[in-house]
């Protein structure tokens, strides 16, 4: 298998099938200038925090493999820890850091710094912040990703990618949690 690489156009192509995808979650691009972009994304999940908690700190139960350099979600593994490491393996020995762990609150927040897929090949930096809230009968999570930096074409067209692919992941995120942790869908399967 060979190693995937996220091109501008691959994350852009994926918004018409993502604005068909059903989704819970409501998601707002809400800044954008030349310099970066703030995505930020809410989702009621009908599972307690701790359940939903468990399931994000293990992507590879929701993450899309769509969305990974190797292909495969199961690749993917979070230390759940300051200074730790989302983390790809990659099927020629190979790795890929995706995001680092800076804050942790069990059940609560995670916070991590990186750059995203294509972000990695820009000179931008990124923080991405999940929070969970008990609410009614499950959890409020709501996930902001702001990424700054340089981009010679700059971040519009990005900014629109990246906010339809997080959406879909909250979504997995979403349904892993209320059905018991299953596997993401490959890309547009439902």
């Amino acid at each position: 298998m060979s190693t995937r690489v996220f091109s501008r156009r691959a994350w852009l192509g994926v918004l018409p099938p993502l604005l068909l995808l059903a989704s819970a979650a409501e998601a707002a691009v809400i800044d954008v200038s030349p310099g970066g972009f703030t995505v930020h994304i809410v989702s009621h999940v009908a599972a307690a925090p701790d359940k939903v908690y468990a399931n994000l700190i293990n992507p590879s139960r929701w993450w899309a493999s769509d969305h990974t350099f190797s292909g495969s979600a199961a690749n993917l593994h979070l230390d759940a820890r300051a200074g730790g490491c989302w983390c790809e393996s990659l099927p020629n020995g190979g790795s890929v850091q995706h995001l680092t762990v800076v804050y942790v609150d069990p059940g609560k927040a995670l916070r991590l710094r990186g750059a995203l897929g294509p972000f990695q090949g820009l000179g931008a930096e990124g923080a991405m912040t999940w929070s969970l809230k008990a609410a009614g009968d499950g959890t409020d999570l709501s996930v902001t990703y702001a990424l700054g930096g340089y981009s010679k074409a700059g971040f519009e067209e990005l900014s629109k990618a990246a906010d339809g692919v997080l959406t879909e992941q909250v979504e997995h995120l979403r349904q892993a949690s209320e059905k018991g942790g299953a596997a993401a869908p490959a890309h547009g399967a439902r």
